[in-house]
């Protein structure tokens, strides 16, 4: 309900900071738990003034997140990695905290928990996917209530697909063999959703009694192959680079040596063999079965990657925003 005090949990990330955004503009009180509060001041000019509070917490220390829930009526966790990397592991973050932020907002009488998952969530295959659904049920037995959203891959001005690889595009336009990977023959299929969805989805899941207990897979209005939005984004960055075929048996050890490598470094790989992994299988909704999905949320007017991307992948063209596109060779 408006006046409600909702907590977020990962909230000065990509997802979360549209999340507090949405959850503002509807009139909750928003609180903000994060490692470096001093540096999220951007986070408090989403809403009006004191509406949006920014506190101190560490999802590896449970009594930092049992203060941060004091007097909450909703939690929302959106606390992720896309590679694991020291204290901050896939198992440290996606089932560790989960199950602490769960059992603190049981302990609280928190009855309003959102637990952001991902799509492909399962007990078999990649790490990345393993760890995310043993976080679901580490969720669901603290907080039978709990609802459970498993984005597709999310776009959005910060997001880490389109900008990722626009810049490879970017720079590899300058090498003279460079080219774009196209992994396993570029067949996975994907269902990009908007990041401003995702938040709404998330604000319904809130203000919805019917949300409780459930899981739903968030997934945008239209389906591409890997393929289609490799040759989309060389069109929209008007960049000729080829499309380099890389079988799954040649990109997996490529990750895991690319990840030992970058693993030295403060910098974040290009690809680990965990990614490659998860691209053997779809990422889209129903991939499992029937699902739950953001139309049941009642967000039904999603936004396209058509009308989204363009407006912030321009940067990575050779002469800016106003540079006429022409289809790569």
């Amino acid at each position: 309900m408006s006046g409600d005090l909702v907590v977020v949990f990962g909230g000065s990330g990509f997802i979360g900071k549209q999340t507090v955004r949405a959850l503002a503009k509807r009139g909750y009180r928003v609180r903000v738990a994060m490692r470096r509060p001093h540096l999220g001041h951007e986070l408090r000019v989403l809403g009006d003034v004191g509406q949006i509070q920014l506190v101190q917490a560490n999802v590896r220390f449970p009594d930092s997140i049992d203060a941060a829930l004091d007097g909450a009526d909703a939690v929302v966790n959106l606390v992720a990695v896309l590679y694991s990397r020291g204290k901050q592991s896939f198992d440290a973050l996606h089932v560790d905290a989960a199950r602490a932020i769960a059992e603190a907002a049981a302990r609280r009488g928190v009855k309003r928990v959102v637990h952001i998952s991902a799509i492909g969530a399962a007990e078999k295959g990649a790490r990345y996917a393993r760890t995310k659904f043993a976080g679901e049920r580490a969720v669901l037995e603290a907080a039978p209530s709990a609802t459970i959203l498993r984005p597709s891959i999310v776009f959005g001005p910060e997001d880490a697909f389109f900008n990722r690889f626009g810049a490879m595009a970017q720079t590899m336009s300058a090498l003279p063999l460079g080219g774009l990977p196209l992994i396993g023959g570029g067949k996975t299929r994907f269902q990009p959703i908007f990041v401003g969805d995702v938040a709404d989805a998330i604000v319904a899941a809130i203000a919805r009694d019917d949300a409780r207990g459930r899981v739903y897979e968030l997934g945008g209005p239209n389906v591409y192959s890997f393929r289609q939005l490799l040759d989309y984004i060389r069109h929209e960055t008007n960049r000729t680079v080829p499309l380099i075929p890389l079988p799954f048996f040649v990109a997996h050890p490529l990750g895991l040596v690319l990840s030992g490598v970058f693993g030295l470094t403060p910098f974040a790989p290009p690809l680990t063999g965990d990614q490659v992994t998860m691209l053997k299988r779809d990422n889209v909704v129903g991939v499992d079965g029937e699902a739950l999905t953001i139309q049941d949320l009642g967000v039904t007017q999603l936004e396209t990657v058509e009308a989204i991307v363009p407006t912030y992948i321009w940067r990575f063209r050779p002469y800016g925003q106003f540079q006429t596109k022409q289809k790569p060779a």
